[in-house]
């Protein structure tokens, strides 16, 4: 959390991070600042969905986390900020489209917009769950920016790109709106991005 907050993606308690602690989740404390976070502050959710009544609260929006883990296995972490210029696309309704190839960091040809619901509902769980579906990155209407990876590390580095490609988006808006990349070119995008970095 610190992270984010250092990193200009979050301020004060908004956004949280979790990440799979083995049938269950490590997810950030609810009202905690980040120079007051621990790891004993940090609670524990169960594959039931059960959080230790002795232990701190998660933050609430826990079901979206846990929507997602049980949605996508591959998914390890998952960082949630209101960075903000992608809550000034989300909160004007805007996803953010193929205006530069590295929007793929994604997972698409996109970073599409999930539809607003109330925070830490089952509602929005559901629907950021549908919008995450193959992607590793949306924004959530009149709310912020989820990102999904790997690991904490991977999961924070596509919220920094995801936020970079919002500024950029925002911008062109400005000047008349962006010049997209057609579907092959991003398919192409994709392609290259599957084999990019080192191997594991």
């Amino acid at each position: 959390m610190a992270l984010l907050d250092s990193k200009g993606l979050n301020r004060g308690t908004s956004g949280n991070v979790s990440t799979r602690a083995g049938d269950g989740m490590l997810v950030s404390p609810s009202g905690v600042t980040p120079d007051r976070l621990t790891v004993d502050s940090v609670a524990y959710v169960n594959a039931d969905g059960e959080v230790d009544s002795d232990g701190f609260r998660p933050s609430s929006e826990w079901k979206m986390h846990f929507g997602l883990y049980r949605r996508c296995p591959d998914v390890h972490a998952i960082v949630h900020c209101h960075s903000r210029f992608a809550t000034t696309l989300a909160s004007a309704g805007h996803e953010i489209p193929s205006m530069h190839y590295m929007v793929a960091v994604g997972g698409g040809t996109s970073v599409p917009l999930a539809p607003y619901a109330t925070f830490g509902s089952d509602e929005l769980a559901a629907v950021v769950a549908e919008k995450m579906a193959g992607r590793r990155a949306c924004l959530m209407a009149n709310h912020g920016l989820i990102t999904a990876g790997s690991n904490l590390r991977t999961a924070l580095a596509i919220a920094e790109e995801i936020e970079e490609q919002a500024a950029v988006y925002w911008g062109t808006l400005a000047i008349g709106g962006p010049k997209l990349l057609t579907d092959t070119q991003m398919a192409e995008v994709l392609q290259q991005f599957a084999g990019y970095g080192q191997p594991k």
